[in-house]
């Protein structure tokens, strides 16, 4: 039994970061011929429901890089590696010194309902307010200031957005810990900003695979990926490919290089190896 896992940015989505129609019929043309796939993303939950939205990925999710896994058909939610916290104040505290506001993403959750909740820092700089503005506060979140942060809660994931040095600067930093891992890119507002997530350092794709993996019985793990945050999957990966924009590093461990992620590099590669 074949299983495929996407990561999201830069590999399955296009440029606009939105799923062309000629990947959406291809993920189609896989659901019929029973092809086992679902996404593995470094997005929250909540990012990646809103750009998925409209194909049924019947699979468990694999969201916040492994910290996360949402069952949609029982509508279960397992939540491993989550930021302490000590961590959480550690990440915080390098974002207020550097001038740049944290959005801390957690959980709420019972047997019916996912609650979402993102506490955050003042924001200083329009990039951030323009963040809230266009995404947050119209997603399902309940947006609450960082001061009205329960010390019990569920920490998935920090986000932030700013000006490339800045991020660098803080990326390089946050690194330096034992318990956390950041990642960093291009943000889609402009190549003059970087967005990063940060997360606990045991969180990761590939352990997330491997559970999925063991669960459904599948004999054959195909990973598609573009950056840092992919390797893991791809060191277990049966076959593993890398669109023509991904990390160098990526490349160099990747079964092939495929086409580029704004031309629909992933949907001509599956049409051709699974003859759909």
């Amino acid at each position: 039994m074949d299983i495929v896992f996407f990561d999201l940015d830069g590999t399955l989505l296009n440029k606009d970061s939105v799923i062309s129609e000629f990947t959406r019929e291809t993920l189609g043309l896989l659901t019929e011929k029973n092809i086992a796939h679902t996404v593995a993303t470094g997005r929250s939950m909540l990012s990646a429901q809103h750009v998925i939205d409209g194909h049924n990925f019947a699979l468990p999710h694999i969201y916040n890089n492994g910290v996360t896994v949402w069952d949609p058909i029982g509508n279960a939610l397992t939540l491993e590696n989550l930021l302490d916290q000590t961590e959480v104040m550690t990440i915080v505290e390098c974002a207020l010194a550097n001038g740049i506001a944290p959005f801390i993403n957690t959980l709420d959750s019972d047997q019916n309902n996912h609650n979402h909740f993102i506490y955050h820092g003042q924001t200083r700089h329009q990039v951030e307010k323009n963040l809230i503005d266009n995404y947050y506060a119209r997603s399902k979140a309940t947006l609450l200031p960082l001061d009205a942060l329960p010390v019990n809660s569920q920490v998935t994931n920090i986000s932030m957005i700013g000006e490339v040095q800045t991020i660098d600067k803080m990326w390089e930093n946050l690194n330096q810990y034992d318990g956390i891992v950041a990642y960093s890119g291009t943000a889609i507002e402009g190549k003059e900003f970087n967005w990063m997530d940060v997360h606990h350092r045991l969180a990761n794709k590939g352990s997330a695979v491997e559970n999925l993996k063991k669960q459904l019985g599948a004999s054959n793990v195909i990973c598609f990926g573009d950056s840092y945050n992919d390797l893991s999957m791809f060191a277990l990966a049966d076959e593993c490919y890398a669109p023509d924009n991904a990390k160098d590093a990526i490349k160099k461990v990747a079964s092939e290089v495929i086409g580029h992620h704004h031309t629909d590099g992933v949907a001509h590669f599956l049409r051709e190896r699974f003859s759909l």
